[in-house]
């Protein structure tokens, strides 16, 4: 089974949410990555010093999952 995961912000959620949000995540998902059940797509790997080169990757949008910065 695939599924899609994607991110939310919660700035504009009350503490009270942000808890039980972060609650429900530990519970129910957070298993399934430690299982390795969850991976992310990862694009492309970058060196640092071609932070530049990633980031206009990143802006020109023309790439499907994520993009990595590594020491």
């Amino acid at each position: 089974m695939h599924l899609i995961c994607s991110g939310a912000g919660l700035r504009n959620r009350s503490v009270e949410n942000k808890a039980l949000i972060i609650s429900e995540v530990e519970k129910n998902v957070w298993p399934a990555i430690a299982e390795g059940k969850v991976k992310p797509v990862v694009y492309k790997s970058f060196p640092l010093a071609e932070a530049a080169e990633a980031h206009q990757l990143m802006e020109s949008s023309e790439h499907f999952g994520k993009i990595l910065l590594v020491p």
